[in-house]
């Protein structure tokens, strides 16, 4: 039977009495959990930087604001692909989750759901993502399919890497080319930088992730980048955040931005100069509170550019 009957608990980190674990119907809270439906900051990184390409577009075509359909298609595909992808996750990781406290209780090593059915859902997520995909032109469509490469080998790098983080990046800042790509059918430097940029965000916000698990994954020989920083970690994401903001700003420039989209920016050093300082890496609560605090992170990029673009349309 596809539909489970079993249920034994909200995942550890999941957030509290959430909709899909007080209100959703038994059978299907395991498939939710495995969609991640409980954790939604995971799709709001992956669509953030589909949001602030498609602004950062706007911007370069003198519009006065992102194409509202394009915001849409983007956060359904977000929830969809991120529920795809941790599900396809969970599947490779199995053996592993069951080894680590905060995972153990995921669906699979939790006994929610066999993968049979775990490949069944991600099979059906897929799906609603392609006929999102399908929604854009020719070359977002195949530049879309191109990022499934990164989304496949994501899984197997903490395996073997200690920048299990930077493929992490690899696919969750795919959309920087792809907000860009929907609205002019090509690239051009502004999304290559905003990209790369997103990748070095991705390594710090996920750094600091990670340091949640840093001693069950020395245990089963899991390697990360809080593990390879270490007492190091608050250097690392200096330089990585600073990156990141100059990359951000390179793009804005490249979109020729005015001066909203880099008061935006500089807002946003801020915030993440705020993580930097208060982190305790030894404190996984507080790592967990400040990696969802990226959130706002990415509001605050993409109020910049929304902005921007409106100023300069007046």
């Amino acid at each position: 039977m596809f539909f489970s009957t079993k249920d034994t608990g909200p995942v550890a980190d999941a957030v509290k009495l959430h909709w899909v674990d007080t209100r959703l119907p038994v059978s299907l809270r395991p498939y939710a959990r495995l969609a991640r439906w409980e954790r939604p900051i995971g799709w709001w990184l992956l669509l953030f930087p589909c949001w602030w390409s498609a602004a950062l577009a706007a911007i370069a075509g003198g519009n006065g604001w992102p194409n509202p359909w394009h915001l849409v298609l983007f956060l359904i595909g977000a929830v969809a692909m991120r529920g795809a992808g941790c599900t396809y996750n969970d599947i490779v990781d199995v053996e592993i989750d069951a080894k680590v406290a905060r995972t153990r209780s995921r669906p699979i090593p939790a006994g929610q759901v066999t993968r049979f059915q775990a490949k069944v859902f991600m099979l059906l997520q897929c799906l609603v993502g392609l006929a999102v995909l399908l929604q854009f032109n020719a070359f977002t469509v195949l530049l879309g399919i191109a990022s499934l490469l990164a989304v496949a080998i994501y899984p197997f790098m903490k395996r073997f890497t200690n920048w299990p983080q930077l493929f992490l990046g690899f696919a969750f800042s795919w959309g920087a080319f792809m907000g860009w790509a929907a609205e002019f059918g090509s690239l051009s430097w502004a999304p290559v930088f905003l990209y790369v940029g997103g990748i070095c965000w991705t390594i710090g916000y996920d750094t600091i992730y990670a340091h949640q698990d840093k001693e069950d994954d020395a245990l089963v020989g899991v390697k990360s980048t809080a593990r390879l920083f270490g007492d190091r970690t608050k250097p690392a994401l200096i330089a990585l955040y600073a990156l990141a903001s100059g990359l951000f700003a390179a793009a804005a420039m490249l979109a020729d931005a005015g001066p909203a989209a880099f008061i935006g920016i500089l807002a946003g050093v801020v915030h993440l100069g705020w993580q930097i300082v208060v982190l305790d890496i030894d404190d996984g609560d507080q790592c967990l509170k400040l990696f969802r605090s990226n959130k706002i992170y990415g509001w605050i990029l993409f109020a910049g550019f929304v902005a921007d673009a409106f100023i300069a349309w007046l």
